[in-house]
């Protein structure tokens, strides 16, 4: 099968499974979807994060579609032959590695974040080792697509994916987590890395916005990622 094809089936595929049963099962466990939507007042930081998530999430299926249709691509022949089996054991892995770190969340997995809502601070499994497996685990999948189709579309997705990320990570879920779990998270984040083990550890003193901030500060790293 061509590997553009195999590309987009697996990515259509991946879709279906993280997001769309993800939340089927979470509802089917507790009654609720888990789905909150995206953070912030529309224009601001926090949603322009949400937005470029969904923009990415287009962005890399309209890449595939177009290389098909002649899309040019930044390398072909001897280098494809060592980056399209690359980009496979990229792609795939990370999403086994982000459907386990979802499964791990058990029924505090949620798409975006409730201010009002009380969730449990997770800090087994994956989590021990980093605070945002999940997210982490996108990235090494938007790292193998790129390898396996490599065009300005689907470039411009992986870091859309990268800046939502870190949008959604520094000005909403860890000032989130600051003012729900204040010592359990301060503790948990001065250990554990951000996106990878170590690196991206908070300062033992880091500040969080209170309950009345109209906008979440982002969080200072002892280590940054």
């Amino acid at each position: 099968m061509n590997p553009t094809v195999s590309a987009l089936l697996g990515f259509l595929i991946y879709v279906l499974v993280v997001f769309v049963a993800r939340s089927w099962l979470q509802r089917r466990r507790t009654g609720d979807a888990g789905f909150r939507g995206i953070s912030g007042r529309p224009g601001s930081l926090e949603w322009l994060g949400g937005a470029a998530f969904i923009v990415a999430l287009i962005g890399f299926p309209s890449g595939m579609t177009l290389d098909l249709v002649g899309l040019p691509p930044f390398w072909d022949g001897e280098i494809t032959r060592f980056a399209v089996p690359l980009g496979a054991i990229l792609a795939i892995s990370g999403a086994v590695g982000c459907l386990i770190a979802q499964l791990g969340m058990g029924a505090e997995w949620r798409i975006g974040v409730d201010s009002d809502e009380r969730t449990g601070l997770i800090t087994a499994g994956l989590f021990r080792w980093m605070r945002n497996p999940v997210f982490s685990f996108m990235v090494v999948s938007g790292c193998g697509l790129l390898l396996i189709v490599p065009n300005v579309l689907t470039l411009w997705s992986l870091v859309l994916v990268i800046v939502a990320i870190e949008l959604q990570v520094r000005l909403v879920e860890e000032p989130y987590l600051l003012r729900t779990h204040p010592a359990e998270f301060r503790q948990y984040a001065a250990r554990t890395g951000r996106f990878l083990p170590v690196i991206g550890r908070l300062a033992a003193d880091v500040g969080g916005p209170t309950e009345d901030s109209a906008r979440p500060q982002p969080l200072i790293d002892k280590t940054d990622s």
